[in-house]
């Protein structure tokens, strides 16, 4: 009986048959990522040669690897690309003039997959670029060079979360790329021409591009809110002591810095918003801080839920009447007076029952902090996938606001008692009304463009309507001219069809019939004349 194990994954139609009739491809170079494609592609059914400076030392050489590459060939450079219609160039940018400059007549017409990456950003040409200028006969492929050696080698995911994309000047040569990654296991994303090939090799040495800005900005953030309460709880007053600097200090600053990002993930929507109206179209571009800003809005939000997490877990592990003594009922001792003592001494001591301000902060903390990790799971590719365009928009838009909403509740709760006992000049230097102030921005905003005129309006210059087109109504001048030129139209057609014996009001045409001598409307608004009269 046959090993299961050692069969293909998949069948492929011949198209370049090599030996035991399957189809051919080329590897040209015999480095690691070489291995890793020859051996995705074995696995996957294809007949795979290798090509090589050195054949008979790569040979051996490669049977050390792996059992899966026994049934691969290796050649020289020439005799694979006389072989195979399609090759992989797996090798360096710097050797493709050395290594394949003197096979310009043998690459004619043959497909030539790059794979090859910058090690610096901002290139002048890609890779593929060069490669197409040392063999202009070729049909050069960018395709595979966001998939790591090792992700072309795990077998067990078969590559279902990887995307390969594919550019090239020719479409067909860009379905063959394709149909062989899709065989591999890998999901295709056609970017167009070779000009992609320079985003495509510029995409992988980006790191973290989209994180920077926010994270920067959170850091600042939290700077300023730490500076604020370090200043209120110690230089002010001796609130806290020391040692309380690392976790129920800095909690407060952690909270208001989640509070402020959360909110500054839904402003810039509100600032285009202004922009649109401003403007009159949606067709006129944003400025580039606001474009970065809405760009920035899923890093906002994915941050403020990592300090909305953090400050769940430090809360929780200072939940005690130590801690949060306002939160707790509070039960007097007194004891009365003795020979040591005149008067009766109060102790106060606390009890485990929260009162209703603890209790209702802490349920309404809950369920902004289950829906904001709901919102936030919507953010991992695979779950949004899984959404349509109305599922995505009411979690990312409407609960998103709801959320904002529990979250200042959640603050205003704990805050109030305190605002209604310290007067007004206390309550604005407080930081939990100082960090509320932001987010009751955004809210009011919102409202604001729920109101039907705004929305109705906005709904209209998101739809395309245009200010501007719809205030240049035709003048009575222009009505005038435009009449004129219509009943010029008319007296020449009716010299042209003048004794013709055409009738559109369905007349015999009998001579001497004088029934009809007026127009109708054809089925396009064409006018027909009738020349029933005149015959």
């Amino acid at each position: 009986m046959v090993d299961e194990s050692l069969l293909p994954l998949l069948k492929n139609s011949p198209k370049c048959k090599g030996r035991g009739g399957k189809i051919a491809i080329g590897i040209i170079g015999t480095g690691n990522y070489a291995i890793a494609i020859s051996k995705r592609l074995t696995m996957t059914g294809y007949d795979v040669i290798m090509g090589s400076r050195r054949p008979h030392m790569r040979e051996s050489y490669l049977k050390l690897f792996s059992e899966c590459l026994c049934g691969v060939k290796v050649t020289s450079i020439g005799d694979c690309l006389k072989k195979c219609d399609v090759i992989f160039v797996a090798i360096h940018m710097e050797d493709f003039k050395i290594t394949l400059e003197k096979f310009e007549e043998e690459t004619k017409g043959k497909v030539l997959i790059d794979v090859s990456n910058r090690e610096y950003r901002y290139a002048a040409h890609s890779n593929a670029d060069h490669l197409a200028s040392v063999l202009p006969n070729a049909v050069v492929v960018k395709a595979f060079n966001s998939i790591s050696a090792y992700t072309m080698e795990d077998l067990a995911t078969s590559g279902g979360n990887s995307r390969v994309f594919v550019a090239s000047n020719d479409s067909t040569a860009r379905s063959t790329v394709g149909d062989i990654a899709k065989s591999m296991g890998f999901r295709v994303v056609d970017l167009g021409g070779l000009k992609s090939a320079r985003y495509m090799e510029d995409f992988v040495l980006k790191v973290f591009s989209h994180w920077k800005i926010p994270i920067f900005l959170t850091f600042g953030i939290f700077n300023l809110w730490s500076l604020y309460v370090v200043y209120i709880c110690f230089v002010e007053k001796s609130e806290f002591a020391w040692e309380q600097i690392f976790l129920k200090v800095l909690n407060k600053p952690l909270c208001m810095t989640a509070m402020t990002v959360l909110a500054l993930t839904y402003l810039p929507s509100h600032i285009a918003s202004f922009y649109q109206i401003y403007n009159g179209t949606k067709h006129k571009r944003f400025p580039g801080y606001l474009d970065t800003w809405l760009k920035s809005r899923k890093q906002l939000g994915l941050i403020s839920l990592f300090l909305v997490t953090v400050h769940v877990l430090a809360s929780t592990l200072m939940m005690s009447p130590t801690y949060y003594r306002s939160w707790y009922h509070t039960v007097t001792v007194t004891l009365p007076t003795n020979t040591s003592m005149t008067s009766g001494l109060v102790i106060p001591v606390s009890t485990s029952w929260i009162i209703w301000k603890g209790e209702a902060s802490l349920l309404v903390g809950i369920f902004a902090f289950v829906l904001m990790a709901i919102i936030g799971l919507t953010s991992i590719p695979s779950v949004g996938e899984s959404l349509n365009w109305s599922e995505w928009r009411c979690i990312q838009s409407k609960l998103s606001y709801f959320v904002l909403l529990l979250s200042v509740s959640h603050v205003c709760i704990m805050g109030a008692p305190g605002w209604a006992k310290g007067g007004s000049l206390k309550t604005i230097r407080s930081i939990t009304f100082l960090s509320i102030l932001l987010p009751i921005l955004v809210l009011f905003l919102k409202f604001i463009f729920l109101c039907p005129p705004l929305k109705n309006y906005i709904r209209k210059i998101r739809r395309g309507w245009e200010r501007t087109a719809a205030t240049n109504k035709p003048t009575d001048e222009d009505v005038e001219n435009m009449k004129i030129n219509k009943s010029k139209e008319r007296e020449l057609a009716n010299q042209n069809n003048k004794g013709k014996m055409s009738c559109c009001c369905g007349d015999t045409g009998v001579k001497g019939t004088s029934s009809c001598d007026g127009c109708k409307a054809g089925v396009f608004s064409v006018v027909v004349h009738c020349e029933c009269s005149s015959l």
